[in-house]
């Protein structure tokens, strides 16, 4: 069998809509130029755009490219914006190091987490109660459990007390509703590479003008109105953009099927090993994502025994399960650190399958039994 992917949340295989679209732009000429070359790479630009405004129900000139989630993160935490004066960051205990080390202001303020990886409300409320013009940084869906977060309830608090939101809606993206609608944020920024488009590129998105940013992060030639200078990646806008059409199409009918395959799989994780720690197993997580431990098996040992066996799984997020450190995610939940060392993620994406599914149940049962022997 060929080799099993199930790091999807790490990035997920390049969809053929977003292969196609990136090869026929490579050629495309510079979006800023007014000759034929330049309109023709400027229209697939704004094609793209036009595709994410219209999920997202906002203008397209709200709608800013980037080259992902960590440069739009250091783009729109920031103090100054354009109709608020932001004094107080908030950040959730789970978030993603682009927000805890990207952000623009001089301390940031945790908040807490529950035992199950949610936010916790009462404790933001209480935050909230000291905060002068606050922003909060909340994900939609926790990267390492799938945990998915309160962010309409978070939201409706920080408005009350004259705040602005920003969801990180880079795992949420095609899997769960993440519009402005669903979600009450007031930005969100999310990624190309974890919907199956190129690495690369990500868009911050604002539901109004107050909420961008005073000033650009990058600044030069002034494209993406002033807002991101640089010369656009035509390609990988075009990619992203193809990917996220067919995200749009297929994505309700795939995450259920996603689902399914996710249940079975932790079903078949609980049969094997009884004794087995499913992370946030209480809370709504996304479709395709299963956080575990195997108490007694580390982590970093049972992901390089499966790669040999022909699985890629991961041991948290991939900006940081390359590190010798527990997660900082699992000790916001208070798992403890000898169960936090072994813990697993499995995250499916659109190619994944039964069989998969199948083979793999059978591999973890092969690998562990050697382990626990040894």
């Amino acid at each position: 069998m060929a080799r099993i992917y199930f790091d999807h949340n790490a990035t997920s295989t390049l969809r053929p809509a977003a292969r196609a679209a990136m090869i026929a732009a490579l050629d495309a000429g510079n979006a800023s130029s007014v000759h034929a070359e330049g309109r023709a790479a400027r229209a697939l630009i704004e094609t793209a755009r036009a595709h994410l405004a219209r999920a997202f129900g906002v203008k397209p000139e709200l709608v800013v490219f980037t080259s992902g989630a960590t440069e739009s993160a250091n783009m729109v935490l920031q103090p100054a914006l354009a109709g608020y004066a932001c004094e107080t960051l908030l950040i959730g205990g789970g978030e993603h190091p682009c927000v805890t080390a990207g952000h623009g202001f001089g301390a940031a303020c945790p908040v807490a987490l529950d035992g199950d990886g949610r936010l916790d409300l009462a404790d933001l409320r209480a935050r909230l109660a000291g905060a002068v013009a606050p922003m909060l940084a909340l994900q939609a869906a926790n990267n390492e459990t799938g945990v998915i977060q309160p962010v309409t309830e978070a939201a409706a608090l920080v408005h009350d007390a004259g705040g602005v939101v920003v969801c990180d809606a880079v795992q949420a993206l095609g899997r769960i509703d993440c519009s402005f609608e669903a979600t009450g944020a007031d930005v969100l920024f999310v990624s190309s590479h974890k919907i199956g488009g190129p690495k690369g590129v990500g868009a911050a998105i604002f539901s109004r003008r107050a909420v961008m940013p005073a000033q650009a992060l990058l600044r030069g030639g002034g494209q993406e109105r002033g807002k991101r200078g640089g010369t656009e990646n035509v390609a990988a806008i075009a990619g992203f953009g193809a990917a996220f059409q067919d995200v749009c199409a297929t994505g309700a009918d795939e995450m259920v099927r996603i689902g399914a395959l996710r249940d079975r799989i932790e079903a078949e994780v609980r049969a094997l090993a009884p004794e087995a720690v499913v992370f946030g197993a209480n809370a709504p997580r996304l479709p395709n994502t299963l956080a575990f431990a195997l108490p007694g098996l580390p982590a970093e040992t049972l992901v390089a025994a499966l790669d040999v066996e022909g699985v890629a799984i991961s041991s948290g997020s991939a900006c940081s399960s390359g590190k010798v450190a527990p997660s900082a995610v699992l000790a916001a939940m208070g798992i403890a650190p000898e169960i936090s060392r072994c813990a697993l993620r499995i995250s499916l994406g659109w190619p994944n399958n039964e069989p998969e599914g199948v083979a793999f149940a059978t591999i973890l049962a092969r690998v562990r039994h050697r382990m626990q022997r040894r």
